[in-house]
């Protein structure tokens, strides 16, 4: 990486270097590369620490870098293509779905979500964790919020908790007419929770997708998925191949 006068630009300085430090990536770095330290690189180009850290802290935002437990700032690959939703809607844990359910519990949701579901502010829930992988890391997380009005037979399962637990709820629920379903999409950061599921460190940029599932003229589900920001680009539609690559000429295939 050269030198370069910051003192001069009218644009912050933490936004031309990170400007500065993207070309950089592209050029003189690979994948999976470690960067040099915060006080190296913050030397070589003549800014305080904290300006080096905010354009790094964009540059991650972007999806450029990731930061890795024990190893340091690496360049971070090209962002996999995640589908978020088909062109036909479907009930989680349908036929293709790509997510792998890991367990299941009753207990008591987040207001919010009792809102959603109009159920009982003490009332207990399925809660079904699930997790997703792509190119062999973990890219989400998600919990989905199950009334009991949704799978009324689920009583003759046995299993208390545990992956059969959340099958039989997935499998319970698609016996439900699917009316429609609307999604919200949000930028966050990692709770301590999500960060251990994503490897992520905790306050890592993370992209929030609540999806309310409709039967029976009610909110039957409620699903809140956390997608690693860093790794994921978010389609809507049977597209989940596409990739950007990053690059001097950007270009998307």
């Amino acid at each position: 990486m050269g030198t370069t006068q910051l003192e001069s630009v009218p644009e912050p300085k933490y936004w031309h270097l990170k400007t500065v430090l993207s070309e950089a990536l592209d050029s003189e770095f690979s994948v999976g590369e470690i960067l040099p330290n915060e006080r190296d690189l913050a030397a070589r180009f003549g800014v305080a620490r904290a300006t080096l850290r905010q354009a790094l802290e964009q540059l991650e935002l972007e999806g450029r870098l990731q930061r890795r437990r024990g190893v340091g700032t690496t360049v971070a690959p090209p962002r996999v293509g995640v589908a978020v939703g088909t062109e036909q809607h479907a009930w989680p844990g349908a036929a293709g779905d790509a997510w792998q359910p890991l367990d299941c519990t009753e207990s008591v949701p987040p207001s919010a979500v009792a809102a959603a579901l109009e159920t009982g502010a003490d009332e207990s829930v399925h809660t079904v964790r699930r997790s997703r992988v792509s190119h062999g890391q973990p890219v989400a997380a998600e919990l989905l919020y199950v009334p009991a009005s949704s799978v009324p037979d689920l009583s003759g399962i046995d299993a208390p908790s545990g992956p059969a637990r959340a099958r039989a709820v997935l499998r319970e629920l698609q016996r439900l007419e699917l009316e429609g379903e609307d999604r919200a999409v949000e930028l966050g950061s990692a709770s301590a929770g999500d960060a251990k599921e994503l490897d992520r460190l905790p306050g890592a940029p993370v992209l929030v997708v609540t999806t309310r599932f409709f039967a029976e003229g009610r909110t039957a589900a409620l699903s809140v998925a956390t997608y690693r920001a860093d790794t994921c680009r978010l389609t809507f539609a049977d597209s989940g191949g596409v990739e950007i690559h990053h690059g001097p000429e950007r270009q998307a295939s």
